[in-house]
């Protein structure tokens, strides 16, 4: 399978950082055909521009970011790794949606009765791997996990409907101990060994 995988952390020795190198060496050694894109090494910039935001309903202009726009036409699978600040994505991931799952690319508008129109049908599978500093119930309960629900309903349903959706979260991770991340390391491994 070819598969897109997306880091969005700042620090390059992070734990999302070894997340993200299990992920991509036990997807490799099943022999998938795996493209890593780690947003900050790419230093992508996550604004919408005016000339993309003028051109959103019309024709849109994705030259900006043609080389995302292709990988993500090329994927079969989707694996996205990042930490969850504040209950949400890093803002360098949410411009990458904004940017690069744009009309056109990720989906098409039926404008008259403003229904979206997936694009992404080639993809199979979709698995986000996640950190969370907060503790279980404070994501779920409290918050009802608004990225899961952003993510799974408002792009994978949208962009992607028929691919498998898995997401993967490692909670209160500002306590976690060494046992219980390694324990999460091997969760990534035999989720990515199905793949």
């Amino acid at each position: 399978m070819r598969v897109q995988l997306l880091l969005a952390h700042p620090v390059s020795d992070s734990y999302c950082a070894a997340l993200a190198a299990r992920a991509r060496d036990t997807l490799e050694r099943e022999g998938h055909d795996v493209r890593e894109i780690d947003l900050y090494r790419d230093n992508f910039d996550p604004r919408l521009s005016a000339t993309e935001r003028r051109s959103y309903f019309c024709d849109y202009d994705a030259s900006a970011v043609a080389s995302y726009v292709d990988t993500l036409r090329w994927a079969e699978g989707l694996v996205f790794v990042f930490p969850q600040w504040w209950f949400n994505m890093p803002a360098i991931l949410k411009g990458y949606f904004d940017r690069v799952w744009a009309p056109g690319v990720a989906f098409s508008h039926e404008l008259a009765s403003g229904r979206i129109l997936p694009l992404l049908t080639g993809v199979q599978r979709f698995c986000v791997i996640t950190t969370f500093g907060s503790p279980w119930w404070s994501v779920e309960i409290f918050m009802r996990n608004p990225v899961h629900a952003q993510i799974k309903r408002g792009l994978a349903v949208a962009c992607a409907p028929q691919a498998r959706f898995r997401m993967l979260s490692l909670y209160d991770m500002d306590r976690a101990t060494l046992q219980k991340r390694e324990r999460f390391l091997d969760r990534v491994e035999r989720e990515m060994a199905g793949f």
